[in-house]
């Protein structure tokens, strides 16, 4: 049975506070607002993909029993070149062990540098959409969108927010999950 209190984020250093202290992280920022009510456990690990995480997840579910699980993978994957297919099913998998653990799901969409083409942004991209329509599951379409258009919210490798950016991706996250926390 879930814990309706407990929230998994699984994610990569987008959510794991990468280079810097894990309080100024977004996800230590919700615990804050949240308080005691919930009960976040961070998951995430810098340089993570959907394989890894798809593979942790199982234990992940059993040891926490979490009423919410957010899934905000799949940058590393799509820097990475893997196929759309292949994080598509990573997703699906993990999107579906949640459901089945009882735990709603919140989606959060990733996005790579265009630098990539637009055929293969495109396809990353919807991997997100198109699983979030035919799994039943909350997406946050993008969470970093309005971040990487900013600058002085980046980190100097212009790919991870600073510390500034931590406030704006909670409270973000937070109107998401605002649904699933009724």
């Amino acid at each position: 049975m879930a814990s309706p209190g407990a929230i998994l984020v699984v994610g990569d250093s987008l959510s794991a506070a990468y280079q810097m202290p894990q309080k100024a992280g977004w996800v230590n920022l919700l615990q804050e607002k949240l308080g005691s009510r919930r009960i976040i456990i961070n998951a995430s690990i810098s340089g993570e993909t959907t394989a890894g995480a798809r593979h942790s997840l199982s234990g992940l579910l059993t040891r926490h029993q979490p009423g919410i699980v957010v899934l905000a993978i799949g940058a590393n994957d799509g820097l990475r070149g893997h196929t759309p297919g292949a994080i598509e099913n990573n997703l699906r998998a993990m999107v579906r062990a949640a459901q089945k653990s009882g735990a709603s799901v919140l989606l959060v969409g990733m996005g790579i540098p265009a630098n990539y083409g637009p055929a293969y942004r495109k396809a990353f991209q919807g991997i997100y959409s198109d699983l979030a329509a035919t799994l039943s599951v909350t997406l946050l379409p993008s969470l970093f969108d309005d971040i990487f258009l900013r600058p002085g919210l980046l980190q100097a490798d212009g790919i991870h927010p600073n510390q500034k950016a931590q406030r704006l991706i909670c409270d973000t996250i937070l109107q998401a999950l605002q649904p699933l926390l009724q």
